[in-house]
């Protein structure tokens, strides 16, 4: 990678990445781009792709795990891309497009959509939508990460998936061009949203009116249920397994899975497997990568030995040598 190289916008070389993570894991980078919109997004990656080597993007830092070391090529990163606005039925403008953060202000009545860019992050969508008394994201109350990967990888669970109430995501491909996608031009399905190598920028959220006292009443619920059961607080990379196709293993979800072949508790340095939940490995102060990883390997022998199911991970792991 050529640190020479002019990229078009805010540049960062020998980053480091672990305080961008939920796990607070991970070396650094050889670069580390930071676009502010979806233009910038758009030309970082061109710039990226022209430079060779390899180029990821990097959301909130939740579902991931960066090994130790310096990653070779660029990463973009969209923290400063945060932008949310409302959209009214009869705009018929480009919706990811505004010249200022007010300047066209929907009819009340009438706006059900908010546009985000693919850096805003998930509780600040579910708090935004309650603010304006739109229902429709309470199921995502305490997900951690940002717009981009949540779409990506259709984020949430049981009370809800992002998907749900998504009319439509803005993608670039490789190449630089944009596309708009509808749900059903994506087809998205459990933890994908289908978009390939497709890059989100931005996407359209269509939402329904309710009594905010209801729409906090889910929220307090649903996050009061999550912290029973999941350890929400904790540095953690969010569940580490998918869950098995249910025919397979009888209903039983990974988390139970891990936990009735022992290993809810098991440890690898300071990375150990959540004693509260089996799909949840937990930095509890200077875990490394390698860690986690043995800790993985360890996991999927014990299921495997214990009921003959082969676990598939969830997270996504960012290694130095593909």
């Amino acid at each position: 990678m050529n640190s020479s190289t002019t990229w078009p916008c805010a540049a960062l070389l020998n980053a480091s990445l672990s305080s961008r993570t939920t796990l607070k894991i991970g070396g650094e980078v050889e670069v580390l781009l930071e676009p502010t919109d979806p233009e910038e997004l758009r030309l970082a990656l061109v710039a990226a792709h022209e430079a060779g080597g390899p180029v990821r993007l990097l959301g909130g830092g939740a579902n991931l795990l960066i090994e130790d070391g310096v990653l070779p090529g660029v990463v973009i990163a969209t923290a400063r891309m945060r932008r949310t606005f409302r959209l009214g039925d009869r705009w018929d403008g480009d919706p990811y497009v505004r010249e200022g953060a007010d300047a066209i202000e929907p009819d009340p009545e009438s706006a059900t959509g908010l546009v985000a860019w693919s850096g805003a992050t998930l509780p600040g969508l579910v708090r935004t939508a309650y603010e304006l008394g739109w229902t429709g994201l309470e199921g995502l109350v305490g997900v951690p990460g940002h717009l981009g990967g949540g779409v990506t990888m259709n984020a949430g669970g049981r009370w809800g998936e992002l998907w749900d109430v998504i009319e439509s995501v803005r993608v670039i491909d490789r190449s630089g061009a944009v596309h708009d996608r509808g749900r059903a031009d994506c087809n998205p399905s459990y933890r994908n949203g289908n978009l390939g190598d497709h890059v989100v920028t931005g996407a359209v959220l269509r939402l329904e009116p309710a009594s905010k006292p209801e729409i906090y009443e889910r929220m307090k619920t649903y996050l009061a249920e999550k912290k029973a059961a999941q350890p929400v607080t904790e540095s953690s990379s969010g569940c580490v397994f998918k869950n098995p196709d249910p025919e397979l293993s009888e209903g039983r979800s990974a988390g139970l899975l891990v936990e009735q072949a022992g290993a809810k508790g098991l440890q690898r340095g300071g990375a150990i497997v959540s004693p509260l939940h089996g799909n949840f490995i937990l930095n509890r102060g200077g875990a490394t990568a390698k860690d986690v990883l043995d800790l993985i390997d360890d996991v999927v022998a014990m299921v495997a030995d214990k009921t003959g199911i082969s676990l598939e991970r969830e997270v996504q792991i960012w290694r130095r040598a593909e």
